[in-house]
């Protein structure tokens, strides 16, 4: 039998990561009720779980459970080597609302900590909510307003938002599910952020900001692959950035379902940093447009390079591979360089693109946001290009709703040839649908 999923739900920022702990060292479970929890949502379990897991790591190591029925409410909780805390299914994990429990700089709010640690992890198939409505302080059916909610767990020399690696090496993300209010930002699924060798597989990601996000702040990001993933997103589903300051290398993200989505596959590389040796493969999606508050236009595809600010270093991104994509979108490709910042050798081989509009938003604007351009009014077509140089395109078909299509240029492609060279098309096609 498949094990259950542990359940992230509702939480602003929550991370979540599983390790490998050896077997000899996780064989031993100390229950947080034996340890005096009540588990019943509404007493602070606090220092009954940090009582459990001191204990697990005074023995050397092993599980700390926390047994199913029950809801324990607790503010920060330090894990320690060798300590795994495992949430039963049928339990849940609650972040407590009141801010007084958590330090003063919200950068440090966390539910679990773990710092310099090296085993620690968090597993089961239980929940961990993070509670996150009662942080929201004017909702609205377009974007809330909130007060910033720190993250629910930072794991060794990892830290997380919905899920959140920082510094993290030979990370295991596995059988998660993550809902996030689908109205609220700065709610990402999972920040995968100067960390290397990660792998992430059979996720269910649905929530409000950027749902997969490699970040390089203060390190390069490389070997990362994510597989058999399903994502909804009211931003973007994958995106590189827009914090780039070191280079990502060699991440591969196969057989993905995307599903009404504002922005699909995405890179904003703003800071310098370089794209290099990345693989997208057996991915369908469908992208479409939200109220413009958010970041994304509804862009299947969406590669940017460009300097945040004026005097900030542009980066390249270079080596792409798009292999067997199939899209329904509101909008095109956008693959846009700049001047310094050059995409190179981009190869898009069996693509499948639907162009057809179904929601009322506003078309003929490109987003570059952050920084750079901003907003900018435009003809919308099936692929916008500029500053490239190579771009192969092998077997790709376009096809288009014509009478679903209001505002839109519908040409297959648009572009400046000033700033292009090196294209190669072959089997190439653009055909009207019903």
């Amino acid at each position: 039998m498949a094990s259950r999923p542990l359940q992230l739900v509702a939480a602003p920022l929550l991370l979540l990561l599983l390790v490998v702990v050896p077997a000899a060292r996780s064989s031993r479970v100390f229950s947080v009720a034996d340890y005096g929890a009540a588990g019943d949502g509404s007493r602070y379990d606090t220092a009954a779980i940090q009582a459990a897991v001191d204990a697990c790591a005074a023995a050397g190591g092993g599980r700390v459970l926390l047994p199913a029925p029950g809801n324990y409410l607790t503010a920060t909780v330090h894990l320690r080597s060798r300590v795994v805390l495992d949430v039963a299914p049928g339990a849940r994990l609650l972040g407590g609302t009141r801010q007084e429990d958590y330090p003063a700089v919200s950068s440090r709010w966390y539910v679990v900590l773990a710092e310099s640690t090296t085993g620690a992890g968090v597993t089961g198939g239980g929940e961990i909510n993070g509670q996150g409505g009662a942080f929201v302080v004017t909702p609205s059916e377009v974007k809330n307003i909130m007060v910033y909610l720190g993250k629910l767990i930072r794991l060794g020399t990892c830290i997380a938002c919905s899920l959140h690696l920082v510094r993290c090496d030979n990370t295991v993300i596995h059988n998660v599910s993550i809902f996030g209010d689908f109205n609220t930002p700065n709610n990402d699924g999972m920040d995968i952020e100067d960390s290397n060798n990660t792998v992430i597989t059979n996720c269910h990601i649905d929530t409000g900001d950027d749902a997969l996000c490699p970040k390089s702040s203060t390190g390069p990001v490389y070997n990362l692959t994510a597989t058999n993933c399903w994502i909804r997103t009211k931003s973007c589903a994958i995106k590189f950035g827009s914090a780039s300051y070191f280079d990502f290398k060699r991440l591969v993200f196969d057989n993905i379902t995307i599903v009404d989505s504002h922005r699909g596959l995405g890179m904003q590389i703003r800071d310098g940093g370089n794209v290099s040796d990345v693989v997208f493969s057996n991915i369908k999606m469908s992208t479409r447009y939200y109220h413009p508050l958010w970041w994304g236009r509804a862009e299947p595809i969406y590669i940017t390079t460009c300097p945040r600010h004026p005097d900030s270093k542009e980066g390249t991104i270079s080596d792409l591979r798009f292999i067997n994509i199939s899209s329904v979108s509101e909008n095109g490709v956008f693959l846009a360089g700049s001047k310094h910042g050059l995409l190179h050798n981009l190869k898009f081989k069996n693509i499948d693109l639907t162009y057809k509009r179904w929601t009322n938003y506003t078309g003929g604007l490109y987003d570059y946001r952050p920084g750079c351009q901003k907003m900018v009014k435009h003809k919308t077509g099936g692929m916008m290009l500029e500053h490239i140089s190579g771009l192969e395109v092998d077997n790709v078909r376009m096809r288009w709703a014509r009478g679903s299509l209001k505002g839109w240029d519908v040409n297959p492609l648009l572009f400046r040839p000033s700033t292009i060279d090196q294209l190669s098309f072959h089997d190439w096609q653009s055909v009207d649908v019903q």
